[in-house]
C-alpha cells in the first residue's frame, strides 16, 4: 500500500509567502495613492494663489505604519480646515465685532512678518493719520495724504518743504485701505474631484502592486 500525504508544511508557507506579497503590494499601493492625493491638493493650493503656508497645511499618512496590511488605509487632511473650506466652498465673510472689514490696498504694504496689516498698526508705523472718504454703494477708503509710493509700491510719508501755499511738492493721495461690511469669497479649489480621481484609480494600483491583473 503506498500512501499519498499532502504537504501541507509547503502549502502553508507558500500561502503565507503569497499573502505577504499581496500585504505588502496592497500597502506600497495606498502609500502612493496617498503620496498622489496630497501632492494634488498642494498644486491645487499654490494654482489657486493661496501660498505655499497653506498648501504646506495639507497632511497626509498611510496605515498600518510600521508592518504591512491588507486592510491599509490611507489619511489625508489640512491643518487649517477653516481655511481650506472657505475657498472651497466660496464663503462669505462678515467684519467680526466691527462695522468693516479693512482690505489693505498694495500702498499698505504688509505688517510683521509679511502678514496683513490693519488701519490702527499702519498709522502708527507711519506716522500719518488715515483720512475716511465715504462711498455711495456703503464702503469707507482709507487715505493717506502727502506721500509719495516707493519702489515697492508701497506709501510712505513724504519728506521735504512745503510750498507757499502749502502744497508738498512731489506728494500725493493715496488709497491705503478699503473698508467693505462683508466681502464674499470667489470658490478657488475642488478638491472634492481630486480624491474621486485618485480613489477610482486605487483598485488599479493595488492590481498593479499585486500582481492581481
Amino acid at each position: 500500500m503506498i500512501r499519498v500525504e499532502t504537504p501541507t508544511r509547503a502549502i502553508d508557507a507558500g500561502l503565507k509567502y503569497n499573502f505577504e506579497l499581496f500585504e505588502r503590494g496592497v500597502t506600497d499601493a495606498v502609500g502612493i495613492a496617498e503620496e498622489e492625493l496630497k501632492q494634488r491638493w498642494r498644486s491645487q493650493v499654490r494654482r489657486a494663489g493661496l501660498g505655499n503656508r497653506l498648501a504646506n497645511s495639507i497632511r497626509g499618512a498611510a496605515y498600518p505604519t510600521s508592518t504591512v496590511s491588507a486592510n491599509a488605509k490611507a489619511l489625508v487632511w489640512t491643518r487649517a480646515p477653516k481655511l481650506i473650506a472657505a475657498h472651497e466652498q466660496g464663503a462669505l465673510i462678515r467684519a467680526r465685532r466691527r462695522r468693516y472689514l479693512a482690505i489693505p490696498t498694495d500702498a499698505a504694504g504688509t505688517g510683521r512678518g509679511g502678514g496683513r496689516i490693519t488701519p490702527a498698526a499702519w498709522e502708527q508705523r507711519s506716522g500719518i493719520e488715515l483720512r475716511p472718504i465715504k462711498l455711495r454703494r456703503g464702503g469707507v477708503l482709507l487715505v493717506a495724504d502727502d506721500v509719495r509710493i516707493n519702489s515697492r509700491g508701497a506709501a510712505t510719508q513724504k519728506r521735504g518743504r512745503r510750498r507757499r501755499d502749502g502744497i508738498l511738492t512731489g506728494a500725493q493721495s493715496a488709497v491705503i485701505f478699503i473698508l467693505i461690511p462683508q466681502a464674499k469669497l470667489p470658490k478657488r479649489l475642488n478638491l472634492q474631484d481630486d480624491a474621486r480621481a485618485v480613489a477610482a484609480a486605487l483598485p488599479s494600483l493595488i492590481a498593479a502592486y499585486t500582481g492581481a491583473r
